[in-house]
């Protein structure tokens, strides 16, 4: 896979490049108060904002009282949490392939299910009801991605989100191969390796495995989608199996061993805000893609 982000965002050949995102913005309070804390006093520069969940309009405000935090929108039209019942954006009726037979979103237990039989056409207007729904708040959002369905699940999905990406002058996560070659082509910067989910990384081991990532983080772009949450009865209610994964996540990015570990490394911390002034312009010019 060629690099580019290096050469467009105006790095030297050798920066590691490192976005540490925190997702699930606007999932619960727990997600929120870390989020938040993660950025002002921790090594996370973006955020990831699911728009459809009750406390989404909490996560909101947190944006509106902090002009400067960098988020994205998180597209969610699958409930990862048992036992609940998430809903779609978009009017009743009108995104009928999306939900299942209680009319709710599907759960991620049913993804080929759900993949199989969705159109790309309801996801539309899902994902432009999410989008519109942050900017009618008066928010500003900087890349777009997706909750629980990586490179958006299908070809023709990715392909969508990323035509509506550019429609909205947003960068967009996007790590398949083929698409990255295709978005590349056009100047549009994306990661240069695999995302790192923090879901697959074994909280028992977690701060000694985020280090020796730090230390050997490669050149170029590197995305980590982190899972903040702020331990206590309500995350461990409503989480029983992943509750560790979030709050272990939150322990290390807000310490100080993250950070110092950061620096001495020479890492550049880098939120969606440059990728988007390239993306949001159409793209850079192929002497620049080609790096000459």
């Amino acid at each position: 896979m060629s690099r580019l982000a290096n050469h467009v965002l105006g790095y030297p050949d050798d920066a590691r490049l490192l976005i540490i995102n925190a997702d699930d913005f606007g999932i619960a309070g727990w997600a929120n108060e870390a989020t938040l804390r993660a950025i002002t006093e921790g090594v996370v520069r973006s955020a990831s904002l699911m728009a459809p969940m009750p406390a989404a309009g909490e996560a909101m405000r947190i944006l509106r009282d902090h002009p400067d935090l960098p988020f994205g929108v998180h597209l969610t039209v699958l409930c990862d949490m048992p036992g609940q019942a998430w809903s779609p954006l978009a009017a009743d009726g009108t995104v009928p392939s999306m939900v299942d037979e209680s009319g709710h979103l599907y759960g991620l237990e049913r993804l080929p299910e759900f993949l199989e039989r969705v159109s790309v056409e309801d996801l539309e207007i899902e994902f432009r009801a999410q989008i519109e729904a942050v900017i009618a708040a008066g928010l500003g959002p900087t890349h777009l991605d997706w909750h629980c369905l990586h490179n958006g699940g299908r070809p023709d999905i990715l392909e969508m989100t990323a035509r509506l990406a550019t429609e909205y002058g947003l960068a967009l996560r996007v790590t398949d191969p083929a698409q990255v070659e295709r978005l590349r082509r056009r100047g549009l910067p994306t990661d240069d390796h695999d995302l790192m989910d923090s879901f697959d990384v074994d909280p028992g081991a977690k701060p000694a495995s985020y280090l020796r990532m730090l230390r050997e983080l490669p050149v170029g772009l590197t995305e980590w989608a982190v899972h903040p949450g702020i331990d206590g009865a309500e995350l461990r209610a409503t989480e029983p199996d992943g509750w560790q994964v979030r709050h272990t996540d939150y322990e290390f990015l807000v310490s100080a061993e993250a950070a110092n570990t950061i620096r001495q490394e020479g890492i550049e911390l880098l939120s969606y805000e440059p990728l988007q002034a390239i993306w949001a312009d159409g793209g850079v010019a192929p002497s620049r893609v080609s790096g000459g």
